[in-house]
């Protein structure tokens, strides 16, 4: 007769990396972000706000 594919009793991970991912995904997300909010403001302080602007709109007119 074939066994059953899953133990009775679950698998625990008593691995030293446990638990981390949710911290590391959020660290992640946070550093992209970041790098992201950083990036707006250098293009606002190069370009000023009018071109800033306009290089936005531009860019959303070229997807759509």
């Amino acid at each position: 007769m074939a066994q059953p594919l899953h133990t009775t009793h679950p698998v625990s991970d008593n691995s030293p990396t446990a638990g981390r991912t949710p911290f590391v995904l959020l660290f992640a997300a946070g550093g992209i972000s970041g790098l992201v909010v950083i990036g707006v403001l250098a293009l606002w302080f190069h370009y000023g706000t009018q071109m800033f602007f306009e290089m936005i709109r531009t860019g959303f007119a070229a997807c759509f």
